[in-house]
């Protein structure tokens, strides 16, 4: 039987914390809008930062259809599967924003996610939860935990953070979701922070 919870405790906490992927799923207004459902990954990427708040990074990519949406009415759900262990499913939904390079949040909320800092971080996702929930999860495949891809961390370090830029300036939907939305402001604002890429070519992990 699924439970709702007032607070992310500490058994919820060291669950998130197991849990090497999770997902994030938001929408548009439009009824005729896409729906977008993305899986993120990358060890120490993602915080829960009190009772009800929870911040990851959002990593440069094709495609930025969680930022648009985000920025058109925030709402967001972030789910974790138990992939091992105890069947699982935790879900918090909530209202997420996303804090862009040249906010002044920016360089405050970093030190929380730093194990996975480099190239590559358009904006830290801020998410206020509304609703934590857990079920059973009976039909969730167990499968085994190998090792972190480090491809990603590896293709933004090569370019360091101007080619970062170029490449985010070169992507339709960055600028625009694929329903025409605001999403990712250009030309991307340098990182306000010192220490913006200081181990860019190292896997993260």
């Amino acid at each position: 039987m699924g439970k709702t919870y007032e607070r992310i405790d500490d058994r919820l906490r060291t669950f998130i914390d197991a849990q090497p992927v999770f997902f994030v799923a938001t929408a548009p207004l439009s009824g005729d809008g896409s729906v977008n459902l993305s899986p993120k990954g990358r060890s120490g990427s993602l915080a829960v930062l009190g009772e009800r708040t929870l911040a990851y990074l959002d990593f440069g990519g094709s495609h930025a259809e969680t930022i648009a949406h985000l920025r058109e009415n925030g709402r967001i759900t972030l789910m974790w599967c138990a992939f091992t262990g105890p069947p699982t499913v935790l879900r918090v939904h909530g209202r997420g924003e996303p804090v862009f390079r040249d906010d002044p949040r920016f360089a405050a909320l970093m030190p929380a996610l730093a194990g996975a800092d480099a190239v590559g971080v358009r904006a830290i996702i801020v998410v206020t939860a509304e609703r934590i929930s857990d079920s059973c999860g009976f039909a969730v495949p167990l499968m085994e935990y190998r090792e972190e891809r480090t491809m990603h961390a590896e293709y933004f370090g090569r370019k360091g953070e101007d080619g970062f830029a170029h490449y985010c300036a070169s992507k339709e939907f960055n600028r625009a979701s694929v329903d025409g939305l605001p999403a990712v402001p250009l030309p991307l604002p340098p990182r306000p922070d010192a220490n913006a890429g200081a181990d860019a070519g190292a896997p993260v992990g």
